[in-house]
């Protein structure tokens, strides 16, 4: 129905918008493009928000906020959820055709990403608007209207900001994905904190460093034995048990990375010559872990806020019951269905509440193969998809026709699409379980959104026919 596009045209004009280049933009100015917006953006999570009363209370995306790139109490408040959020929106209200967009139509193209936009903008407003009245930053009722105002128009303003980052990249400005940046960004950076940090935190043990490596040095020369224990178990700190398990999710997602299928493709123009045509495992990417997680994170800022509201009716506890951790003034979930969909934190809780962990699994499994599914078609990657796409650039399976190349397609990908979606949640189940630092679907995300870059800089390296002096030379 393309009258529900349609519908939001008057709208369009009012919105900021990054005009597409009338050119190709070279190689080095994509590049310090890149550069500038991640820098705007890693700015932007270190300036505090004007107005914050307190920063004590229950923080709702405690648990995700290295996967949003989002960091508290910041113009970085929010990170990317509205922008993932809007576009898991739309792409299945597309997929399952309830809007229609026609893809070689300029305006429907145009309209439908602008209605994410919108909608972008409209769900930033809605989530500040449930962070400031739940008391994220300070009584409402002391605050007053005025003052909760104003923190909510930051945060929208912020988030706006961070849409038309993310556009300018995605117009052709920069590589890649603003959103895929941002993430990969603050995933990297919280690990290399938690890691070489030299920051001193005092504990009932002494000072120790924050970071888990430069205490594993320092404990064990200062404290020898006893140091040596404290620097792989410390409970309250990032420790060495942490990199251990961090190197074992790192290594399984690079070893993991490398699995696809090559079909050998020949050319109907050129006799003889033949190339190979990859299906990755991770068919679909990080896509069904980005979707799974702004599903989780906008779950679990509405089930806390009604929680904050009605705590104690029924419904509300069905959806989530919210128990503080001890000694802390951070909830956590303790019941209902938010107990289910949150992860365990340590290998300790699994094994203690194995009901938790075997549920939780099945559902993060059950909704990646899900979700990896249904991002291979409505991102128009199924097999019939891919056929008809190497039928028109001249190009055929060696040893299959047109007819029975689609056969072959259909026996590799369906299956590289559910099979990859079920060993990402897997992996990052167990990366959670171990207590990777950064998680393991960051540690996922991370790896793969560069091996992304990597792939897309040395593809844009071979079409510019640029050494790389050359473009060091040009970003001069």
């Amino acid at each position: 129905m393309v009258r529900v596009l349609r519908l939001l045209k008057p709208f369009m004009a009012i919105l900021p918008e990054i005009s597409a280049p009338d050119r190709k933009v070279p190689l080095n100015m994509k590049i310090l493009y890149t550069g500038v917006s991640l820098l705007l953006y890693m700015v932007m999570c270190q300036v505090p928000l004007y107005g914050i009363q307190s920063s004590t209370s229950s923080d709702p995306l405690y648990y995700m906020r290295v996967l949003l790139a989002s960091n508290r109490g910041t113009l970085a408040e929010l990170g990317v959820l509205p922008i993932l959020t809007s576009g898991m929106v739309f792409q299945l209200l597309a997929g399952a055709h309830i809007i229609h967009v026609d893809s070689n139509s300029k305006e429907d193209r145009a309209l439908f990403c602008g209605a994410q936009k919108l909608f972008a903008i409209c769900l930033a407003f809605i989530q500040a608007t449930v962070l400031v009245f739940t008391g994220i930053y300070g009584n409402p009722e002391t605050m007053g209207t005025a003052h909760c105002l104003l923190l909510v128009a930051q945060l929208v303003a912020s988030s706006t900001l961070i849409v038309l980052l993310d556009e300018l990249i995605q117009k052709g400005y920069g590589l890649g994905s603003g959103m895929n940046l941002f993430m990969a960004a603050h995933i990297t950076q919280t690990m290399f904190w938690k890691l070489l940090s030299f920051k001193m935190v005092e504990t009932y043990r002494g000072k120790e460093y924050e970071g888990a490596i430069l205490s594993m040095i320092h404990l064990i020369l200062t404290r020898q034995y006893r140091g040596l224990k404290d620097a792989f178990y410390r409970p309250d700190l990032p420790n060495g048990m942490n990199v251990v398990a961090t190197l074992i999710v790192f290594a399984m997602v690079v070893y993991l990375q490398g699995f696809r299928v090559e079909l050998q493709v020949r050319s109907n123009r050129l006799r003889g010559q033949t190339i190979g045509y990859p299906i990755k495992l991770f068919y679909t990417a990080t896509m069904p872990l980005m979707l799974q997680t702004a599903l989780f994170a906008n779950y679990y800022i509405f089930s806390q806020a009604l929680s904050y509201f009605a705590g104690s009716h029924f419904l509300v506890r069905i959806l989530g019951v919210w128990e503080p951790i001890p000694e802390t003034t951070q909830l956590t979930a303790g019941g209902g269905i938010a107990y289910y969909l949150s992860a365990p934190h340590s290998l300790k809780e699994a094994i203690i509440y194995p009901v938790h962990t075997l549920v939780y699994l099945v559902i993060s499994v059950a909704l990646c193969t899900y979700i990896s599914k249904l991002w291979m078609e409505i991102s128009n990657s199924t097999a019939r998809d891919v056929a008809r796409t190497l039928k028109e650039q001249q190009l055929t399976i060696s040893g299959y026709r047109d007819v029975s190349m689609v056969k072959e397609l259909k026996r590799v990908i369906p299956a590289a699409a559910a099979f990859g979606g079920a060993i990402l949640a897997m992996v990052s189940v167990t990366g959670d379980i171990l207590n990777a630092i950064g998680s393991g679907a960051g540690i996922l995300m991370s790896v793969m959104i560069v091996f992304q870059y990597f792939e897309m800089f040395v593809t844009e390296q071979r079409e510019g026919n640029m050494s790389m002096d050359a473009m060091m030379n040009g970003l001069q």
